[in-house]
């Protein structure tokens, strides 16, 4: 086995080499570097615990590739038996086995505009899934003179006795509104709220970021439904906001997650240049996009008024420069017992997995760890198993699911 120590990264790394060989079946202990909290820009109030963070132990992690040769793999969700359901963004849903030597696609999905950052994209099972089969997919879908939207939809998986998988039943529950021709920031999490409600993200689309300020549509915004697809009753339903709107003011959410213990949303966001964000998402708040933010335009330009403003929310931490954060999670501590209560968090560009220690009263984050840096891995998706073992997501045309189990420090 071999042992890589990884130093403090750069941290005005901006861009990650998409080298992923070498990873291919040997497992390798990392110890990591801890990184304290800081921002390139001068604080708020609001976030002056950012720049007093707190050191936290290193950590010792295994990893070990679980599967390859997947396309572009965007979202991940466990099987009873140990499974794993992976989508790919150019239009497959797979079940991988548990060792990663077998994989079955999926038919009877629906149709996905694969272009850009647009495909297949999150799946979630539903509670009853064992029972049901039932599952969510969220995915851009194409609709007239070449435009897209965001939407989700709901389906049974059926397995056969000879191992074929399809969906049967399937219901679309949400389109984004309205159509917009590009194919970029489709946000697109879907996580499971306590009550069975589902909680989805969008994105600005890139092109249409004023829209994401309006809440007479679902450009920028998390929506809240039922798996019917009507709204969910304790949205905020303010005068001229769509009943299914939950928060507005927002980017590009790709990491989304629930608080285990106190059953609160929590997401991450991408930035322009910079600006990446740490939300919890209230009813009926708005968090500022574009009119405040803590990034540039990649022009370099300003964007919006700021970095404050009276009635916009405040985010939790920010990234200056961007880490491109996609997957979100809490961990139980059931493996990982140190890290019980941390989030994870995902960098595509920033090529690493952030633990994030969060202060006592959770208003703020005590420190970040850096973990799995400088060796080129795109991390889309960040996912706890049943067991506690962490799973994550390569973003690459060979990509991969990669293992994370407890190490030894040396």
């Amino acid at each position: 086995m071999t042992m890589l120590r990884v130093s403090c990264p750069d941290m005005s790394r901006s861009s990650a080499s998409t080298q992923t060989k070498g990873w291919a079946t040997a497992a390798l202990v990392l110890t990591a570097a801890l990184m304290p909290v800081t921002a390139s820009i001068a604080p708020t109030s609001a976030l002056a615990a950012q720049t007093d963070a707190r050191k936290a132990p290193t950590s010792a992690i295994n990893v070990e590739t679980v599967a390859s040769g997947l396309a572009y793999p965007w979202g991940l969700e466990f099987l009873n038996d140990g499974r794993f359901l992976v989508t790919e963004r150019p239009g497959k849903l797979k079940i991988v086995s548990a060792d990663g030597a077998s994989m079955t696609e999926v038919t009877g999905l629906p149709t996905v505009r694969a272009r850009g950052q647009g495909g297949l994209l999150d799946v979630t099972v539903a509670p009853d899934f064992s029972e049901t089969g039932t599952l969510y997919l969220s995915f851009s879908e194409p609709a007239g003179n070449g435009g897209a939207r965001t939407s989700v939809a709901k389906a049974n998986l059926e397995i056969a006795p000879d191992g074929s998988a399809k969906l049967t039943d399937t219901k679309i529950i949400f389109q984004q509104d309205p159509v917009v021709r590009s194919s970029h920031h489709f946000g697109s999490r879907v996580v499971v709220a306590p009550d069975g409600s589902l909680f989805i993200t969008t994105g600005d689309r890139g092109s249409e970021r004023q829209s994401a300020q309006d809440p007479g549509n679902t450009i920028g915004v998390v929506v809240r439904i039922n798996p019917d697809g009507t709204p969910h009753a304790d949205n905020p339903n303010k005068p001229g906001w769509k009943p299914e709107i939950y928060s507005i003011g927002h980017r590009n959410i790709q990491g989304a997650d629930i608080d285990p213990a106190t059953g609160q949303l929590w997401t991450v966001e991408h930035g322009a240049r910079g600006g990446d964000e740490l939300n919890k998402p209230e009813p009926g708040k708005n968090y500022g996009w574009p009119t405040i933010t803590y990034g540039r335009d990649y022009s370099g330009m300003r964007i919006g008024i700021g970095q404050e403003k009276a009635g916009l929310e405040q985010p939790v931490y920010y990234w200056v420069p961007s880490i491109a954060t996609s997957g979100l999670q809490f961990v139980s501590g059931k493996r990982f017992t140190d890290w019980k209560g941390n989030i994870l968090v995902g960098g595509l560009s920033g090529s690493r997995l952030s633990r994030l220690v969060l202060a006592d009263d959770k208003t703020s984050v005590a420190s970040e760890e850096i973990l799995l840096s400088g060796e080129g891995l795109r991390i889309r998706e960040v996912r706890e198993g049943p067991d506690g073992v962490i799973y994550i997501l390569i973003d690459e045309r060979d990509g991969s699911l990669m293992r994370l189990t407890p190490g030894k420090s040396s």
